[in-house]
Formats: structure tokens, C-alpha cells, sequence
């Protein structure tokens, strides 16, 4: 599973519900976290041919690499990050995304007007253009705050961490019944 953090913040609540993620994900479920969002250029369709930006060639590997994606991103403005838009306008033209099983956490705070509902909203349109499978029942929101965060950048909270970990075992339960069972069982 690749963990995408649409935001660029260090120490953002987003980065330390994916790191969180990690710490709690099931033994099935390999993580890694994509941290070369910073590094990407602004989409241009123009560029989007070989030889692709290094780190545009490197964003498709690892997505291509990765049996599931895990999101996590704010809203701003009303939408999604224009870094991370960024990102995902890089992986359209590629495909990889293409039949991915994809899931989300919104970890806005409860004060947040519309829960990031906006940000969610733009992300399913973007996915449903790059043909992503989006696993609604691994799709949380789990609303975390600054205090809840502790020093080493993971989510403190038991209940906030369970949140997490269920978003996780709804991934992991998924792709588990979507892979080809072996001839004979």
C-alpha cells in the first residue's frame, strides 16, 4: 500500500494519520509513504511524454509498485490542495491508477465547517477519471487535532487509533477478497 499526504505542512494531522497508519496497519498490508510530492513540477500535458521528470517517472513506479493507495489530504479553499491536484493530474496520464484499489482517511478537525467534505468531493472526481477503485468501506473520517498528536508525529489517541486501524482492516479485508485464490483451494 502506497500513503499519499496531500499536504506539504511538516507535522501536518494528515502526515501523522498515515504515519499512524503504519504503526497500526494489519500485518497483511506493507505500507510505504510517498514523501516526493514537493519535488514534482507543475503539471504541463506537454511534459507528460518520455522522458518523463525523474520524479514524475518516480511517482508513477510507486504507484504502479503498489497493490492499494491510501490518501490523506486537507481542503483548501474548498478543494484539494493545489500541490496535491498537482500530483494527481501527474497520474492520470500514466494509467496506474487505473483499477487501484484507493481509500481515504479526512482527518479534519471536528471544528472544520464542512469536515473536508469539499476536498473528498474533488478527490472521487479525479479518481473516478483515473479509473481508480475507490473502497468506500475503507474510506474514514477521523477527526484529529493538533493536541492529539504526540512528539514522535503519531496519533495519541486509543479511539482515534482504532478509527484508523478499522479503515485499515477494510482495506486489507478488500483487497484480500479481490486477489485470485490459489488452483485447488
Amino acid at each position: 500500500m502506497l500513503m499519499i499526504c496531500g499536504s506539504l505542512r511538516k507535522g501536518s494531522t494528515n502526515e501523522a494519520a498515515l504515519r499512524t497508519a503504519l504503526a497500526v496497519a494489519p500485518p497483511s498490508l506493507d505500507g510505504t509513504m510517498y514523501t516526493g510530492m514537493g519535488d514534482l513540477p507543475h503539471f504541463n500535458p506537454d511534459d507528460d511524454r518520455e522522458p518523463l521528470h525523474p520524479a514524475v517517472a518516480g511517482l508513477r513506479a510507486a504507484i504502479g509498485a503498489a497493490d492499494a493507495l491510501l490518501l490523506c489530504t486537507p481542503e483548501y479553499a474548498g478543494a484539494l490542495p493545489g500541490s496535491f491536484k498537482n500530483l494527481l493530474d501527474w497520474t492520470i496520464g500514466g494509467g496506474e491508477v487505473y483499477g487501484k484499489p484507493v481509500a481515504w482517511m479526512n482527518v479534519a478537525s471536528p471544528a472544520a465547517p464542512a469536515g473536508g467534505e469539499d476536498a473528498h468531493a474533488s478527490l472521487r472526481k479525479v479518481l473516478g477519471y483515473a479509473g481508480a477503485e475507490i473502497v468506500e468501506t475503507a474510506c474514514a473520517r477521523v477527526p484529529v487535532t493538533r493536541p492529539d498528536v504526540g512528539e514522535d508525529g503519531l496519533v495519541r489517541a486509543e479511539a482515534l487509533r482504532d478509527q484508523i486501524a478499522g479503515a485499515l482492516g477494510a482495506l486489507a479485508a478488500h483487497l484480500a477478497a479481490s486477489r485470485p485464490r490459489a488452483e485447488g483451494q
